[in-house]
């Protein structure tokens, strides 16, 4: 048994309270609440801290095992060489309070068996499997020929190639078949991708539909990356649990968007990230990510004044703490959250009770301090209501449990 007493809990959802007490049996929270009303536990081994709350979602992550911005390098290197930079990802994850990613395109859905037998220590994964991306889409590796990238999906599984509504649904029901929780389309241009425009819509609307509706059968929802607002419409229309990126939405997409139940997952870390290294990637991209950055940020805090619901994620997708935008630096996103206009309190629900529901029915009980969720909890040695900046520095975080398992400290 754990017991946790903090002069500060956190609760994921709902007021902070002073003076708190965690109580987990196993896997599971059994009490979170007021120090004068907890269980009396003495058998539990106890921890103190300055605050405590529940383990932080990433909702927007790649496990790449690559050290380079360029995605047209990521062919160039050994998939075991990637996957075993991939295990040093899941430590630093850990390190950083996180206990949960959802993994929307690269090794997650292998590295996802190995945390979940104890072979490696790692946050809960919910992986997407290989991207879906149109002919010439985001998803394509514009520099390589096209068979040669059809051939290298096949080997490789970060990405597969789908056109027209058949092919579409082959491809969801491929990542069905390797584990997917949750399936992830490009339905607009991307950043780091060579040749198309992040503006422009690139899956139709009866193909996303075909997408959704298979995703749909196995209780799955669809995750969409989109920038431009054409693409942003199409997803909407077609039934997407989340938006990913949302750099040109508008009053009219949030409208859309709040209507529906769905969630934003803004990811404005790589953008930062990207503006202060743009010599660390390919030309194309460094004038693509500089056009879109100011509208980012100003689509993002329009949908936290609107009421859009924001789930915490990154985009980080590089190994190693000596890079930007890699794993370990998670906690980045919670402070460019407020500086867009969210409060502290409103940026840790955005990466805990909040995130589970980018998962739609695949979530799970996680996310939140209160009896029968999962005993995923961190524990700071400051507070991170009153310097959300904490939370971006692995070294405050003292304390790290899944599943009721003490994995850091």
């Amino acid at each position: 048994m754990l017991r946790i007493e903090a002069g500060l809990l956190i609760p994921g959802a709902g007021e902070p309270v002073a003076d708190g007490v965690v109580v987990a049996e196993g896997p599971t929270i059994s009490y979170a609440g007021p120090a004068a009303s907890a269980p009396q536990t003495p058998e539990a081994e106890v921890t103190t801290a300055a605050a405590v709350m529940p383990g932080m979602w990433d909702c927007h992550t790649h496990f790449l095992g690559s050290r380079v911005f360029d995605l047209a390098k990521l062919v160039q290197e050994p998939l075991a060489l990637r996957a075993a930079r991939s295990a040093r990802d899941l430590r630093n994850a850990l390190d950083a309070g996180i206990t949960s990613v959802r993994e929307v395109g690269g090794l997650g859905v292998h590295l996802a068996k190995a945390v979940a037998e104890g072979t490696l220590d790692g946050p809960s994964i919910y992986a997407a499997g290989a991207i879906l991306s149109t002919t010439g889409g985001h998803g394509d590796l514009h520099c390589y020929p096209l068979s040669f990238v059809n051939e290298m999906n096949r080997t490789d599984g970060t990405a597969r190639l789908a056109d027209g509504t058949a092919d579409c649904m082959r491809a969801v029901r491929e990542q069905l078949r390797s584990g997917a929780r949750v399936i992830k389309v490009c339905a607009s241009g991307g950043v780091l991708s060579e040749i198309d425009s992040p503006i422009h819509q690139q899956f139709t609307v009866p193909e996303l539909r075909a997408i959704v509706e298979v995703a749909g059968l196995a209780d799955r929802v669809v995750a969409a990356h989109c920038h431009g607002k054409p693409g942003i419409m199409a997803a909407i229309e077609a039934g997407v649990k989340t938006i990913e990126h949302g750099s040109y939405l508008d009053k009219e997409a949030c409208d859309g968007m709040i209507e529906q139940g769905m969630i934003l997952v803004p990811t404005r870390s790589i953008v930062e990230d990207i503006l202060t290294h743009l010599d660390d990637v390919p030309p194309y991209a460094a004038i693509k990510l500089t056009a879109l950055a100011a509208t980012h940020a100003e689509a993002v805090s329009m949908a936290i004044e609107r009421g859009v619901t924001i789930a915490m994620g990154t985009d980080i997708g590089l190994t190693g703490m000596d890079l930007p935008n890699s794993w370990g630096h998670n906690g980045t996103e919670l402070a460019h959250l407020v500086n867009l206009g969210m409060t502290p309190l409103q940026a840790i629900g955005a990466a805990t009770a909040v995130a589970p529901r980018t998962l739609g029915p695949q979530a799970p009980r996680s996310g939140q301090l209160a009896a029968g969720y999962d005993a995923d909890i961190l524990t700071l040695d400051a507070d991170p209501l009153a310097d959300i900046s904490v939370l971006a520095k692995p070294e405050y975080v003292t304390g790290v449990w899944t599943g009721g398992r003490r994995v850091k400290g």
